[in-house]
């Protein structure tokens, strides 16, 4: 059986966790905030990426499938497609991390940056180039890659990843 400090302590974790899904939320949803061009940061992609390689590969699918559905829900989408998206996502991240990289902040930004390249060039061949829009290369060049590095700063310093990673070099 578990101890109730123990269980008080997931609680508080988790709840922490929460408030930080909605806060990503509200900065990822907030027209204008570090808006370069047409592009934006992802701030919901980073922190479901860095509970899935601290808390283990299906809490962090959990996770990453609610980010995904908080995302699709506030972005007026198809409800789904990203929850699906992140899910596998985080599942595979966190394996990934678990048998091959060492948790570090380098790493985490380029698994950050890899992901997010994938979640956006998946909406852009769905809902740009297999459609025929016009000039949807130039949408792929002008926001999905500037978007997809522009994740990498919210990335390296993901409060998550960062106190995994000081806890790993004590």
């Amino acid at each position: 059986m578990e101890s109730r400090r123990k269980r008080s302590s997931q609680r508080l974790k988790w709840g922490c966790y929460i408030l930080l899904l909605v806060v990503c939320t509200v900065l990822q949803t907030m027209p204008g905030l570090f808006q370069f061009g047409a592009a934006k940061p992802l701030w919901l992609l980073p922190l479901c990426l860095a509970v899935s390689a601290a808390e283990g590969e299906f809490a962090g699918a959990i996770f990453g499938a609610v980010c995904g559905l908080m995302w699709d829900y506030t972005a007026g989408r198809t409800v789904g497609m990203l929850a699906l998206e992140l899910m596998i996502l985080c599942f595979g991240v966190s394996v990934v991390v678990q048998l091959y990289l060492k948790d570090t902040p380098s790493n985490f930004v380029l698994l950050a940056v890899v992901c997010a390249l994938l979640v956006l060039s998946a909406d852009w061949l769905f809902f740009y180039y297999m459609p025929g829009y016009a000039g949807a290369g130039e949408r792929f060049l002008w926001v999905v890659l500037p978007s997809a590095l522009m994740t990498a700063p919210g990335a390296g310093c993901s409060t998550v990843q960062c106190s995994a990673s000081a806890r790993n070099s004590r």
